[in-house]
């Protein structure tokens, strides 16, 4: 692996890897008194945001650290990109600099690919556009295993707006590879239009799709994505496809409730079910500081070293 860009270009040897490295840092660090391990000492990692945000640019800031790299912050706000610098000339910037690898969210798709063309070191998709969150989509499916023992046979249901969901597109990628079936409910306005080429079933009522799912993952309804009206109300979504305490228990007992977050409590789910035992959603954010730790690892020594 010289690159991380999307779930779809994964193996599944290489994804079954990368898990059970995850599970290998969290036990390597996890015993520690210092959290730290020498692996990347000397290596810089560059996290180099377009977008805002909290959970990912900070889980992927503590797992460079936590493998003993440097780490460069790099906003696009208050940089030189507001005064007009183009992506180009930003990745030369920080080619100079000897970046090792480079941690990109950006609004436009397929702007990570573009960066492979001008950068030597590694880089990582951390969310472009409505196209991918491989990193996402891996530590969803690391909690899938702790939680549920594994997924191959498993059944997932992935709800709400999908159209404008990086995080519902790599899921299905990886979670078909792993041998889950997953089932893509939503109204049909929220629901891309070639579904037919995608390895998934779908649905539009939400109470049917629940009785025999393992896992069902909620979605944010992306409202800054949105130029036009794709549902009524708020009120009459979070009525059909919003998860509640009566939805909950139409569930089986084991299975669990999942959302990357940021989460609109009470409209795709209700604040009971967020903070219930059957939640993941604070365990997601614990697995995706192992899992980008694993990333960089693989991508950086090419699992060379110790």
């Amino acid at each position: 692996m010289k690159h991380l860009l999307t779930t779809k270009e994964l193996t599944r040897d290489e994804a079954e890897l990368i898990l059970e490295l995850t599970g290998q840092m969290a036990d390597a660090v996890s015993g520690r008194e210092v959290p730290k391990l020498p692996t990347l000492r000397g290596r810089t990692v560059v996290n180099l945001f377009y977008e805002d945000s909290t959970r990912t640019r900070t889980s992927f800031e503590t797992a460079a650290k936590r493998l003993s790299a440097d780490v460069v912050n790099f906003s696009a706000k208050t940089s030189s990109v507001s005064k007009g610098e183009s992506l180009r000339d930003t990745a030369l910037t920080l080619q100079a600099m000897g970046a090792d690898a480079v941690v990109i969210r950006h609004p436009a798709a397929g702007a990570p690919q573009r960066l492979t063309q001008w950068l030597d070191g590694a880089v990582l998709n951390a969310g472009d556009g409505t196209h991918a969150h491989p990193t996402q989509a891996l530590l969803d499916a690391y909690t899938m295993k702790q939680r549920l023992g594994g997924i191959e046979g498993r059944t997932v249901a992935v709800v709400g707006d999908i159209v404008h969901s990086r995080v519902a597109r790599s899921n299905v990628w990886l979670l078909s590879k792993l041998g889950a079936k997953v089932r893509l409910v939503g109204p049909p306005t929220l629901l891309p239009a070639n579904l037919e080429e995608w390895p998934v079933e779908v649905a539009y009522d939400l109470d049917s799709s629940l009785s025999d799912a393992d896992a069902v993952m909620m979605l944010r309804v992306q409202r800054e994505r949105m130029n036009d009206a794709f549902f009524p109300t708020a009120n009459e979504y979070a009525r059909l496809y919003g998860l509640d305490e009566r939805r909950l228990a139409l569930m089986p007992d084991h299975a669990i409730v999942m959302h990357p977050g940021p989460m609109n409590r009470g409209m795709e789910i209700a604040a009971a079910v967020a903070d219930s035992p059957r939640a993941t959603i604070t365990e997601q954010v614990a697995n995706g500081v192992w899992v980008r730790m694993a990333v960089l690892y693989l991508l950086l020594t090419n699992g060379e070293t110790a």
